[in-house]
């Protein structure tokens, strides 16, 4: 994994950059879904006791969104939890910093899709001279449709594709695959949506270019989802159609509590319970074996939720 020699000035600067950034991608990303929903999200400022702390941006019951999470965090601790050891047993003990913007967005009408986004910086420095700092990126966006439309996959995908390109253009089938193998509910034996990228300890060719890159993904998120919401919002529903959304949903609370890399290591090093959470719906429900009729609306989302080539 790349890393400087030693903890110098200018790595400390560039961990800077980053925190300044994901804070700014933050207060954009509101801004956008402030003006598309018509309400002000919620401001709640908060600490770690163990070190740093974070800013989550939320709202419930607004016009577009039955609950929004935008959330910005930069903590650090004493010793890496399990789940961020796991894949690098050297580091084990160390201390740590973890920086980056999550969001979950669930919309009210089922025809616009739930999506998720994360960016995010890990450092692990050195305790002594004889040991080098660590670092890696991570992130990526998915889309979970209720009720799917071919063109909404491919517009979401090309933007995530498009966004890579500038850095290679292996970057978007790996990080595609990545995603769809990552965002997949073993025990139900299919995808949680229809994918988009994904990708983790990133520290190849450098901090610079991660960086680089991490930046371009942030920042397309809002041109990959903002159209999907704007064509799909004014589409009439009724009960029928909540009705499908929550049962969905409640394979979106399966995969966060079962899978989520993200969840388990909020939970494991003692993050704030209330921001970790907020990436859950609103409402969600189950249904014991139920399964949609053959030919109906809902049983065309069955035909998207195994990974598939959109572009």
């Amino acid at each position: 994994m790349n890393a400087p020699s030693a903890p110098t000035p200018s790595f400390e600067s560039a961990i800077e950059s980053a925190r300044d950034y994901f804070a700014n991608l933050q207060a954009r990303i509101v801004a956008a879904l402030e003006q598309a929903d018509g309400t002000t999200f919620h401001t709640d400022a908060w600490e770690r006791p163990e070190g740093g702390g974070g800013v989550s941006r939320m709202l419930e019951g607004g016009q577009l969104f039955e609950r929004a999470a935008v959330l910005f965090s930069h903590v650090m601790g004493r010793n890496l939890p399990p789940s961020a050891s796991a894949r690098r047993p050297d580091l084990a003990g160390r201390p740590w910093q973890a920086m980056g913007v999550s969001l979950v967005l669930h919309p009210r009408n089922p025809y616009v899709p739930t999506v998720h986004m994360n960016v995010r910086l890990f450092v692990a420095p050195a305790r002594h001279s004889g040991e080098t700092p660590a670092y890696w990126f991570g992130g990526g966006m998915d889309l979970t449709p209720y009720y799917p439309f071919e063109e909404d996959a491919r517009h979401f995908h090309r933007t995530c594709r498009d966004a890579l390109a500038p850095h290679g253009e292996d970057y978007y089938p790996r990080f595609k695959k990545w995603c769809d193998e990552y965002f997949h509910l073993k025990h139900r034996g299919e995808a949680r949506g229809i994918g988009g990228i994904f990708f983790d300890d990133l520290a190849e060719p450098g901090f610079d270019a991660c960086f680089a890159l991490v930046r371009d993904v942030g920042d397309a998120f809002l041109p990959a989802y903002i159209p999907i919401v704007e064509l799909r919002r004014n589409k009439p529903y009724g009960e029928r159609e909540r009705d499908f959304q929550a049962y969905r949903r409640g394979r979106y609370v399966e995969f966060n509590l079962v899978y989520d890399r993200g969840t388990l290591f909020g939970l494991q090093s003692g993050g704030r319970t209330e921001s970790i959470l907020l990436s859950m719906p609103p409402v969600a429900h189950w249904r014991y074996d139920w399964k949609p009729e053959p030919g109906t609306p809902e049983a065309v989302l069955a035909g998207f939720l195994t990974p598939r080539e959109w572009l």
